[in-house]
């Protein structure tokens, strides 16, 4: 048993490497590890197998959906399954061509290469993205002016990873060169199983059973429904204050102080999905089924309510 000094040394000098290790233990290792996108997951296995029985890589896939549904994950899990190495960066970071550059050539025959974001890439470095993901060779324009050349240098073939939550900000060459493209859907209540790290942690599990699953979500102040707080404040207050809409995205955002493009990212497009909330030429309508979550009988006219004819 390690004394509580030793604990505590743990808990604060070395918590970044303690919470690498956690991560790493945590995190689904193959496709049968990972929970939810059962679809996917069962292509990504046909995939996965032709490729490695082809003795190829991968073909280049894109992700793409609301954040925090594993895209991340799902590229680590790739990498292991086809027994390769990952190298991972994101769009932002590849600021110019050269950045990109020393990337592909330091990749190994067969990597994965993973690009977070990618929607936000450069067009000068994604016009140097096209011939690698094509035909393995990075073609590069050295000097200026009438005396610049273009060089051709063969890459080892790769595979290309990329996630995004703005699908439709990618351009059409890019997105065309993908040969897997597959969007990842919010999980269903059965799934919300999500990988509570620090929980696990200090419960010195080395697994997430479903005790510990519900406790953390109620820690976490996730209801059944699979709301957080801020879920259950827009519609609170959308509800309460505006007697259920229509009202303004920006209106709605000042009311729970919250970005409006935070909110039209990330919180609506579930509550839409699950039918919680509407967008319509007026602003944003809490549904029947929004009012019903909290207990709150729908007044007349409300979206999804069935009023009974006299």
């Amino acid at each position: 048993m390690p004394r509580a000094d030793e604990r505590q040394s743990e808990l604060r000098g070395d918590s970044g490497e303690l919470e690498r290790g956690v991560e790493e233990k945590l995190r689904p290792g193959s496709l049968d590890e990972f929970v939810g996108q059962d679809a996917l997951r069962e292509n990504l296995r046909v995939f996965v197998r032709a490729a490695r029985d082809r003795g190829e890589p991968l073909d280049h896939a894109l992700f793409y959906g609301p954040p925090g549904l594993g895209k991340t994950a799902l590229a680590h899990v790739i990498a292991r399954e086809m027994g390769a190495p990952l190298r991972v960066t994101a769009g932002p970071v590849i600021e110019r061509a050269g950045d990109l550059a020393a990337i592909l050539t330091n990749l190994e025959p067969h990597g994965v290469l993973f690009i977070d974001e990618i929607h936000r890439l450069s067009p000068a470095v994604e016009e140097i993205l096209y011939p690698a993901m094509e035909d393995g060779k990075l073609d590069l324009v050295i000097g200026q002016g009438p005396s610049a050349q273009t060089v051709k240098i063969d890459l080892p073939r790769f595979t290309l990873i990329g996630a995004t939550t703005r699908a439709g900000l990618l351009t059409s060459p890019l997105r065309d060169r993908f040969g897997v493209i597959a969007r990842l859907d919010y999980y269903p209540a059965a799934d919300l199983v999500r990988r509570v790290r620090d929980f696990a942690e200090v419960d010195g599990a080395n697994e997430i059973r479903a005790e510990l699953a519900r406790f953390a979500l109620g820690r976490l102040e996730v209801d059944e429904a699979g709301f957080d707080r801020m879920d259950r404040q827009l519609l609170r207050a959308l509800i309460e204050k505006y007697s259920g809409g229509p009202v303004g995205l920006d209106t709605l955002a000042a009311a729970i102080g919250e970005d409006r493009g935070t909110i039209e990212d990330i919180y609506e497009p579930f509550l839409i999905q699950e039918g919680y909330l509407d967008r319509t030429p007026r602003g944003r309508v809490a549904t029947e089924r929004a009012y019903r979550h909290f207990g709150v009988t729908p007044r007349p006219g409300v979206p999804g309510r069935q009023d009974k004819l006299l």
